[in-house]
């Protein structure tokens, strides 16, 4: 299967309110069904376009698919690793491993500046440390994006720190979605444990829920198991490139195992009652994205790296999104499991995937 992507840079795309949308005319988006409220078939219906090549939904269970792409196919999930990551943080806090309100530099003082403090892990957590930008790379992206191959964790805040110019936000102020965070948290997991951090997401979340599916590869591992969409940029095959942003976004799934988890996390099978709250805590402070307050009706994060998304009939929603070049996926359910998505859409490059996601989401979810 190929999916060719004519555009040089990936399309990442989030659900988080406010975000900055190309314009129709500058910027195709991909078509939708013209009712006001479609089912999940009908947007399938209306796919692939020129703007999605290939698309798999996963609704309650029941996986379909357009395009050239099989309900079994593994997927680059990107940055829905970070629910994996703070899952593991939040099983470490909840075993008395590491303090939910201790400064992180208590833990990995060689990577975090003096002036960081103040930040304590769950900080880290809920996106309101205040971290600098990520130093950015040359190459394919997911959000800030990396090519790691050659550069590690510790490497890559290093760099970050030294290349912030403007002053961080008092901890704990605002909320500024950063994946930075991720790799922090990382590397608390290692040094409390000992052990690789994908080692403890292994044997605390993968081998447990038997996600046979599911890894985090080596550094050095390009590969990604079949079936698999081949996805090209400017007539390149980058199927293989970029697969390393580690605990922020470098996990490989299949959206059966992803629906696992989801279920999984929400029953409380991953933590007990006091963390399992915080699965769904969202910080009272400004959201960056929009400059409203998380209190209100916008879309922020919460401790356990959920998005909290509200459908049209009002009602909220928690997931994550995550893209990789060629792969834009995410996984929400309603807060009781009456309902759950898992979705997978290959971008062409050519446009905007926003609005198709929006309406698998909404789809998928309401009742």
């Amino acid at each position: 299967m190929r999916i060719r992507l004519a555009a040089t840079l990936a399309l990442a795309t989030t659900l988080t309110a406010g975000a900055a949308l190309p314009t129709a005319a500058a910027t195709p988006a991909s078509s939708a069904p013209a009712s006001a409220n479609p089912t999940v078939q009908d947007i399938l219906d209306h796919l692939p376009d020129d703007v999605v090549a290939g698309a798999l939904i996963r609704r309650d269970g029941v996986g379909a698919t357009a395009g050239p792409v099989t309900a079994d196919d593994y997927v680059r999930i990107g940055s829905v690793t970070k629910a994996f990551t703070n899952t593991v943080v939040l099983q470490l806090v909840a075993e008395h491993r590491i303090g939910l309100d201790t400064p992180a530099r208590k833990y990995v003082p060689q990577v975090l500046p003096e002036e960081y403090n103040r930040v304590t892990v769950r900080q880290l957590l809920d996106h309101t440390s205040g971290l600098p930008k990520p130093a950015p790379t040359p190459g394919p992206t997911d959000g800030p994006g990396w090519q790691l191959k050659s550069v590690t964790p510790e490497d890559l805040l290093r760099e970050s720190f030294a290349a912030a110019t403007d002053a961080p936000p008092a901890p704990g102020s605002e909320q500024q979605y950063n994946g930075l965070n991720s790799f922090v948290l990382g590397l608390i997991v290692e040094k409390v444990t000992g052990h690789s951090f994908s080692n403890e997401l292994r044997r605390r979340i993968i081998w447990p829920l038997h996600l046979r599916h599911t890894n985090l590869p080596a550094a050095d591992d390009p590969t990604i198991p079949s079936p698999h969409a081949e996805v090209y940029l400017d007539g390149q095959d980058v199927t293989e490139q970029s697969p390393y942003p580690w605990a922020e976004g470098g996990m490989v799934s299949t959206a059966a195992d992803l629906d696992r988890f989801i279920t999984a996390l929400f029953r409380g099978n991953l933590l007990p009652p006091t963390q399992q709250k915080l699965v769904f805590e969202v910080p009272k402070v400004k959201s960056a994205a929009d400059n409203t307050n998380c209190v209100g009706q916008t879309a922020c994060y919460s401790i356990g790296g959920l998005l909290r998304y509200q459908l049209p009939g009002g009602e909220y929603v928690w997931g994550k999104t995550g893209s990789r070049p060629g792969w834009d996926n995410g996984l929400f359910a309603t807060r009781d499991l009456r309902h759950r998505v898992v979705y997978s859409l290959n971008p062409t490059g050519a446009g905007n995937d926003l609005p198709c996601i929006k309406a698998i989401v909404n789809a998928a979810l309401a009742d």
